[in-house]
């Protein structure tokens, strides 16, 4: 077992290489030999009688036979995936089968031309789930001393991708943000950088975000980054923060709208849904399906809103409330999921934050709209709340700030930026 467990070390970074040239090498030497004597090995096989004919033609023709039959065998050896067996034994022993015990059976391993620190591992899947696969990361990381970057299906499902480094391998503690990262596509927002660069989220295929993560998790710091962003290019942007604003220095209240009491929030949402309405009357008198094709069709700017909550959950939470309040929650909740579910067509969007590990606060027509989901350090259940898996439990370390797990598996590092930059280039 120990040294199945060394093996493991050496093996996916690169030790399988130097094997296959030294396949090649064997080769290559060993056909001078045969070169060299190939005619003494023809003049043999014409003295000998009681030899095969096929045996005789071989010994004829030995260099080219040579050549073709210890080609094929090192063409053969070259695409075989050196660890297959142990990688099948060690996800065995995860539990990482099918319904009938069956195992992924590791297809090939090769370096990522476009990142060189990363190995993609390919695996024919025998009909297990992807969720099932992101479920089990880190036993996978563990069983395969691997951390994974990604995991996706390949062309087709019966195929299974991870792209994964050296566990030795890890991200910044510190990525601080610079100017030159902000996108210059429309409402792309960075969110930090993975082993495979840099993470972004498209706000016209996703629009709104779910973001969780316990305190001191990096949560707050990476709502600002977003909401700093959406600034820079132009959009308006409104935070509710029942904290008194405290947590937003003073640049925040010149450039943002701020509400801080339930009714002031009641009031924003229904100007929003109001502002929705409005919306989809403008676009549907263009013909327009976005609120990019109305702009570009009417040669106007509206503007994006983007609406963010620090802890959602405490504006949703009922509990103790009287009947008058249950009354003002209930009509914030269905305004948001009014933007939850149409706004993203009308440029307007949700970045919502948690750090309560109760599925119940955010009402599920609402949680179901929000497709971008974000997790930084958190236990079981906050993680399945967000990501619907215990994935940030298992793979963000216990003393991680700033590293999120996005919902499609991928591992990040956000950046971090100094507030006070706030003023640079940024409209109102």
């Amino acid at each position: 077992m120990t040294r199945s467990r060394d093996l493991r070390h050496w093996l996916p970074v690169g030790t399988g290489w130097v094997i296959k040239l030294c396949l090649i090498a064997a080769y290559l030497a060993g056909a001078v030999p045969v070169w060299r004597s190939q005619a003494k090995i023809v003049a043999y096989a014409e003295t000998v009688e009681l030899i095969s004919l096929v045996m005789k033609a071989l010994m004829t023709h030995i260099f080219p036979a040579y050549l073709l039959a210890g080609g094929g065998l090192l063409a053969v050896l070259l695409l075989y995936p050196f660890g297959r067996k142990m990688a099948q034994d060690q996800l065995e022993s995860i539990g990482l089968v099918n319904h009938t015990g069956a195992v992924p059976i590791l297809l090939r391993r090769y370096r990522d031309r476009e990142h060189p620190r990363v190995f993609v591992w390919v695996f024919q899947n025998q009909s297990i789930p992807l969720s099932d696969w992101g479920d089990r990361r880190g036993a996978i990381e563990t069983a395969l001393d691997i951390t994974i970057v990604q995991i996706r299906y390949g062309r087709g499902k019966n195929r299974v991708l991870l792209y994964a480094v050296p566990a030795r391998t890890d991200l910044p503690e510190v990525i601080p943000w610079k100017d030159r990262y902000l996108s210059p596509d429309s409402f792309v927002l960075v969110l930090g950088e993975s082993l495979l660069g840099p993470v972004t989220i498209n706000l016209d295929r996703t629009p709104h975000i779910l973001l969780g993560g316990s305190t001191g998790s990096g949560k707050s710091v990476l709502l600002k980054l977003l909401l700093m962003q959406a600034l820079q290019m132009g959009a308006e942007v409104c935070i509710a923060d029942f904290k008194g604003g405290v947590d937003f220095p003073p640049i925040w209240h010149e450039k943002c709208r701020m509400c801080f009491e339930e009714q002031e929030l009641l009031d924003l949402l229904t100007e929003l849904t109001a502002e929705l309405q409005r919306r989809k009357g403008l676009l549907k008198a263009r013909g327009c399906s976005n609120l990019d094709d109305y702009n570009r069709a009417a040669g106007g700017h509206l503007r994006r809103i983007i609406f963010a909550c620090d802890e959602v959950a405490e504006v949703l939470d009922r509990t103790g409330a009287d009947k008058a309040r249950k009354e003002v929650l209930a009509q914030i909740e269905a305004r948001l999921s009014v933007i939850a579910r149409q706004g993203w067509a009308f440029g307007i969007h949700l970045i919502l934050a948690t750090q309560r590990p109760d599925a119940a606060i955010i009402p599920g027509q609402i949680r179901s709209n929000l497709d971008c989901r974000i997790c930084g350090r958190a236990d079981s259940v906050l993680s399945q709340i967000i990501l619907d898996s215990t994935g940030a439990a298992e793979v963000i370390p216990k003393n991680a700030r700033g590293r999120f797990l996005l919902h499609d598996g991928t591992v990040f590092q956000s950046y971090l930026f100094d507030e006070g930059s706030l003023h640079l280039g940024v409209s109102a």
